[in-house]
């Protein structure tokens, strides 16, 4: 009996215990897991809106890039619009939302009890004339949706609240990549209660659903903030200086990018044909795509820096080595010529940049031979992706030199038969700026999640392509580039680094189109303790051939602006 007894004390105490359990998981979720989501039904119910949005703003710095805001609607319920009075109504409507009335008369027509939305994003001037006509059966409620103050404002950077088979979804873009941190990440609360017997038994003990394996039914965890570590002052800078650019030389598209060498973060991307993600839909989707990670392009002479830093790294030569310029290079049946068909003679390896000579960029590819050559291109991430966290980021193309022909190997020294991106090669000279560190580039710097608490993305290092000593007599080059090429891209006072590429556009057949190129200008300043890189890009500009001509004075305003901007002393006299 006494057995008995202790038997009956035990389960009753294993029951309570039970029971208190499953009270203080009730309490937990309502009051912490589900405290978001209900606070936000609550606000539906009392603001009459139609639809919750829960999804985490964007910052660029203290600045709001991307929100949530209600924005007024009209509808009708066909079903409550009495007879003979739709026509008019239709009418009425019509004149005020600037809407087609016989397409509102078929949807009175419909006869539907269900509410049909007419027009979204009225003007309060039409939400007050609708309201106005006090008629039954036409209202105006309140949805909420994505909002971008900024406009078009770092736009192909941002992407947009869109729809996809699963209903809204961020496409393009930070919405795209950090679509899970920005709407709050699933997790489904039966595979995290029930992965035990003794719950599954006490789920149907007290017929609690939300304890069982469900997996239909899935929580939001509360939505995050992102901090974008794009500036807000030198994005607008950028847009507007791109924009002048395409206004001067009509381009068919351009790309502007900055970047901070030592971490890698992106400053300012901008994009041209763009777009505003406010109103998305009136866009053409290429309009969408971010041409700084998601198209590829020649580079042209910007890739010699990489050539002759593969030559200065391995030893096989020095900035002050001469080489001869006859003017051409003989390969399998092709002759090979510099840019300008000119013949340059005895020039320094330093020369080879100033003057842009393709011979001698080839030279330094024999000497460094071809499989260090294609082991450097692969070291400074070329033929592979950044892993920047944008969506689409394409690899570029460096297939050709896998081929074994030698002539790939020597038009790839100059920049031409490959394929690279702008973050791609900014990212390079990047780790030529920052003394042979190659780092991941990033747009976000900073996620807050519930509660306030931030992950602050760090820095990485990808690999070390080139040493320091390296590094700092290819700047020493570099410099040399602007002092003597590049006179509207020189500053007073400060050392410049760059060197432009002016390529010519593959046809798809092997050959190349005629008079028409790709221009680019990358660089850094200043030089022996970068702040910032730069890449300007131009696609197809017209009546105009160099992208010294095209590129140097936008580049100079751009690295005058932030010379300026951080407060960054002159480094000469």
């Amino acid at each position: 009996m006494k057995i008995y007894d202790n038997f009956r004390i035990n389960l009753y105490f294993i029951f309570i215990l039970a029971a208190a359990a499953v009270i203080s998981y009730n309490l937990f979720m309502l009051s912490y897991v589900r405290h978001y989501s209900y606070s936000r039904i609550a606000q539906a119910q009392n603001q009459n809106i139609n639809n919750i949005l829960a999804r985490g703003n964007i910052y660029m710095g203290d600045h709001l890039a991307a929100t949530n805001k209600k924005f007024p609607l009209a509808y009708l319920v066909p079903a409550e619009i009495n007879d003979g009075e739709g026509g008019e109504m239709a009418d009425r409507a019509s004149s005020i939302l600037g809407l087609d009335g016989n397409k509102i008369k078929e949807v009175i027509n419909s006869r539907s009890n269900n509410p049909r939305v007419i027009s979204r994003k009225i003007s309060n001037e039409q939400v007050e004339a609708i309201q106005s006509l006090e008629a039954k059966g036409l209202g105006i409620t309140y949805e909420t949706d994505r909002f971008y103050p900024g406009g078009q404002l770092a736009s192909t950077v941002l992407g947009f609240l869109g729809y996809d088979s699963d209903g809204k979804s961020g496409q393009y873009g930070i919405e795209a990549f950090y679509n899970d941190e920005l709407f709050g990440k699933r997790w489904n609360s039966g595979k995290f209660l029930t992965n035990s017997g003794a719950v599954k038994f006490l789920a149907d003990l007290f017929k609690k659903e939300e304890l069982r394996d469900n997996k239909s039914e899935s929580e939001l965890d509360r939505p995050a903030d992102l901090i974008l570590s794009i500036n807000k002052d030198i994005q607008q800078l950028v847009e507007d200086k791109l924009g002048l650019l395409m206004d001067k030389w009509n381009p068919t598209g351009g790309t502007i990018i900055i970047q901070d060498p030592d971490t890698g973060k992106i400053l300012a991307m901008a994009d041209r044909p763009t777009f505003d993600p406010n109103n998305y839909s009136e866009y053409e989707p290429r309009n969408f795509l971010n041409r700084g990670v998601q198209e590829v392009f020649e580079p042209g002479s910007s890739f010699k820096p990489i050539t002759i830093a593969t030559g200065l790294d391995l030893g096989a030569v020095t900035p002050q080595m001469t080489f001869n310029d006859v003017g051409f290079r003989e390969e399998a049946g092709y002759r090979i010529k510099n840019f300008s068909e000119k013949i340059f003679g005895i020039v320094t390896m330093s020369q080879v940049l100033e003057r842009s000579v393709n011979t001698g960029a080839m030279y330094v590819q024999d000497l460094v031979g071809d499989d260090n050559f294609l082991n450097y291109i692969i070291n400074f991430g070329f033929g592979q992706k950044t892993n920047i966290d944008l969506p689409g980021e394409v690899s570029g193309d460096i297939s050709n030199l896998y081929s074994g022909r030698k002539i790939n190997f020597l038009t790839a020294s100059f920049g031409q038969g490959i394929a690279v991106t702008p973050i791609q090669l900014i990212n390079a000279y990047s780790a030529i700026a920052n003394g042979g560190k190659l780092m991941r580039p990033y747009v976000v710097e900073k996620i807050i999640k519930e509660g306030g608490r931030e992950e602050i993305i760090q820095p990485e290092i990808i690999a070390i392509p080139i040493s320091e000593k390296t590094a700092m007599k290819l700047k020493s080059m570099l410099i040399s580039v602007v002092d003597n090429g590049f006179d509207k891209a020189r500053i007073k006072g400060y050392d410049i680094a760059g060197k432009t590429g002016t390529a010519q556009i593959p046809d798809g057949k092997g050959g190349y189109v005629e008079n028409e190129y790709i221009h680019n200008f990358v660089g850094f300043a200043p030089a022996f303790d970068p702040k910032f890189v730069i890449i300007v890009k131009m696609d197809r500009p017209k009546g105009i051939t160099f992208a010294a001509d095209s590129l140097s004075p936008t580049f100079k305003e751009i690295t005058q602006f932030l010379l300026n901007y951080y407060a960054v002393a002159p480094t000469r006299r």
